[in-house]
C-alpha cells in the first residue's frame, strides 16, 4: 500500500477540522436550547419566548434604516430575475447532462436552506430578507458544485496562478502543464464523479 500524497494527508486533515467545526457547531445548538426534529426546529419555550420580546418591529426597523439603504432595496430584490433563471438552467443542464456523462446529480438541498424564517426575533421583512439570501448564496453553491463536478469531468486541469475560492475538487485536478498526468488522471477523475465523490 502506498503512503498518501501530500495532497491526500491536508484534506484529510481538512476533514478532521470540519468534523470539529461540525462538534462545535452541536455544542452551540445545545447552548442556544435548541433541536431538529423530523427536519423542523425547535426551541424551549423560554427562548422562543425571549426571541419573541426581542423582535424590532417593522415600523421601527424602516424607521432606523437610512433612506439610501430603502431606495436600494429594488435593486437588490431585482436580481431574482437573474438568478431564477440561472436556477432553471443550471437544473435544466444537470438533469440532461449528468446522466449523458455519468455524473452523479448535486442535491440541491445540500445548498439551499430555507430555515431562517422560522425565528421568532426576526419581523416580517428580515424573515423576507433571509429567505432571499438562503436562497441566493444556496443558489450560488449548487451552481458551483455543478460547474466543479462539469469542470472534473472535462478539464481537470489546475490554472497557471492561484485561484481564490476554488471549488473541492480542484485539489485533485492535474497540474497545469502535466500532459501525461493529465491523460493518465483524466479517466480516473471522471469515474469517481458516477460514484458522487468529489
Amino acid at each position: 500500500m502506498t503512503a498518501p500524497s501530500p495532497v491526500e494527508r491536508l484534506k484529510e486533515a481538512l476533514r478532521a477540522l470540519e468534523a470539529e467545526i461540525d462538534a462545535e457547531l452541536d455544542q452551540s445548538r445545545d447552548r442556544l436550547r435548541y433541536r431538529i426534529e423530523r427536519g423542523r426546529i425547535r426551541f424551549d419555550r423560554e427562548v422562543l419566548a425571549r426571541h419573541r420580546a426581542a423582535k424590532v418591529r417593522l415600523r421601527e426597523f424602516l424607521g432606523a434604516a437610512r433612506p439610501m439603504v430603502i431606495l436600494t432595496a429594488p435593486v437588490i430584490y431585482s436580481l431574482i430575475l437573474p438568478f431564477a433563471l440561472l436556477d432553471l438552467f443550471v437544473s435544466l443542464y444537470q438533469a440532461i447532462c449528468f446522466p449523458v456523462y455519468g455524473i452523479a446529480k448535486v442535491r440541491r438541498a445540500d445548498h439551499i436552506a430555507f430555515d431562517r424564517q422560522h425565528l421568532a426575533y426576526l419581523n416580517g421583512l428580515q424573515k423576507l430578507n433571509c429567505v432571499y439570501c438562503g436562497y441566493c448564496n444556496g443558489l450560488i453553491s449548487f451552481v458551483r458544485e455543478v460547474a466543479g463536478r462539469t469542470e472534473q469531468y472535462w478539464c481537470p486541469i489546475k490554472h497557471a496562478r492561484r485561484m481564490a475560492g476554488r471549488h473541492e475538487q480542484y485539489g485533485d485536478f492535474v497540474a497545469y502543464g502535466d500532459a501525461e498526468g493529465f491523460r493518465e488522471g483524466s479517466e480516473g477523475l471522471r469515474e469517481r464523479l458516477k460514484a458522487g465523490r468529489e
